[in-house]
């Protein structure tokens, strides 16, 4: 089977999408090694490399295209999936070129959520139209979605009214590296090459308001001195983060919160930009702290799960989706909430550990082998 994807995100982000793209392709390539896999690459990457002898970029070839690289990406590589002799296409976030149907091209899309219709306000007024045009396009025209949550899967079809049938919940699966246990020796390089403190608690994501990061700001005022730990932040943002540092320095909470991302030599650190040095840190975390509004899955619950420290997340939409059993759950919008769990994180190690292990065979359902099964599963059912 020759299938290509929508690469861009696989190359050139490095958050949640790209993770998500970059962990679905090198799975399927490991685990369904006869198959043809065509990345479309609009534009070269220096970031992230995805290699393989079954693994083949694709970037825009004549000059017209590469000056209009998004016009490529959304119609113009039509023309190179025909050259290629493309069987299946699959838009790994949210989209899939115009006209795509019309060319005899089965086609899958991945809609990993629909939060800006839910959370206008959060968004400029012409993102929300192109997200919208993009987003109900690929919906209608593939031939499968996949959603990435059963939250994802009832949202389409209550928002767009997309047929139940038409949608496979596919859940996502961290990098396999989360899994393994970093030794002690890489982990204190680690801890000496970010300067972390020996304890402390670890918030991952972008600084926007729906993960809500000024929550966890309001808990730590609620602990007492010795077990208001530092918060560690991987992650940045633009409006909403001077929001929170506006909180932080009126609370006088800057010796208890550290911004990775606002030391310039550790924001362009290989290890840092592509994730490699991620699952140390983690493992080097008191807690995980992921207190969010509102998520398609929330993979940073899924990898701390998978290293092996607890996680506290939100009770709603879906959350308890990513930590099962083995999070600690918390009303979002209930900062003193988020105190309380770490109380209980300090204070009862072996209820703790219980939880730990409840969540690291939990994180194992999530697999990198099944989910390539589950997306291989569906790719054959469209080609028969």
């Amino acid at each position: 089977m020759r299938i290509a994807f929508d690469a861009k995100r696989a190359f050139h982000n490095g958050t949640g999408l790209g993770h998500y793209s970059r962990t679905l392709i090198q799975s399927l390539a490991s685990f369904y090694p006869s198959n043809d896999y065509l990345l479309l690459n609009p534009t070269p990457s220096n970031t992230f490399k995805l290699e393989g002898a079954n693994l083949t970029e694709v970037l825009p070839s004549s000059w017209l295209n590469k000056k209009f690289s998004s016009h490529w990406r959304s119609s113009g590589c039509l023309a190179d999936l025909k050259k290629h002799k493309v069987e299946l296409y699959h838009g790994l976030s949210h989209e899939i070129p115009y006209g795509i149907h019309k060319k005899g091209i089965p086609s899958v899309v991945t809609m990993h959520d629909l939060i800006f219709e839910r959370y206008p306000n959060q968004y400029k007024w012409v993102d929300r139209q192109i997200y919208h045009k993009k987003f109900k396009y690929a919906c209608g025209k593939a031939d499968q979605i996949i959603a990435i949550s059963q939250q994802t899967k009832k949202d389409l079809s209550s928002i767009y009214g997309i047929p139940a049938e038409k949608i496979s919940v596919c859940y996502q699966s961290c990098n396999p590296t989360f899994l393994q246990k970093v030794d002690a020796i890489e982990k204190e390089r680690i801890r000496i090459k970010y300067n972390l403190p020996s304890s402390f608690y670890l918030s991952v994501g972008s600084i926007i308001e729906r993960k809500n990061l000024l929550a966890i700001c309001e808990a730590l005022l609620h602990l007492n001195n010795d077990e208001r730990l530092p918060l560690v932040i991987i992650g940045n943002g633009g409006a909403y983060k001077k929001k929170v540092e506006a909180f932080i320095a009126k609370k006088n909470l800057q010796q208890s919160v550290l911004f990775l991302s606002d030391n310039p030599s550790i924001n362009s650190d290989c290890g840092f930009t592509t994730a490699i040095d991620f699952p140390a840190i983690y493992q080097l975390a008191t807690a995980l702290i992921y207190p969010s509004t509102f998520e398609g899955f929330g993979i940073p619950v899924l990898e701390g799960l998978s290293s092996g420290i607890p996680v506290i997340t939100s009770n709603i939409s879906s959350l308890p989706e990513a930590g099962g059993p083995g999070a600690f759950y918390v009303d979002p919008y209930q900062p003193e909430q988020i105190a309380k769990q770490l109380q209980f994180i300090l204070h009862h190690p072996e209820e703790v550990n219980n939880k730990i292990q409840m969540g690291t065979q939990y994180a194992n359902s999530f697999t990198i082998d099944k989910t390539a099964t589950a997306v291989m599963n569906i790719y054959n059912k469209l080609i028969g």
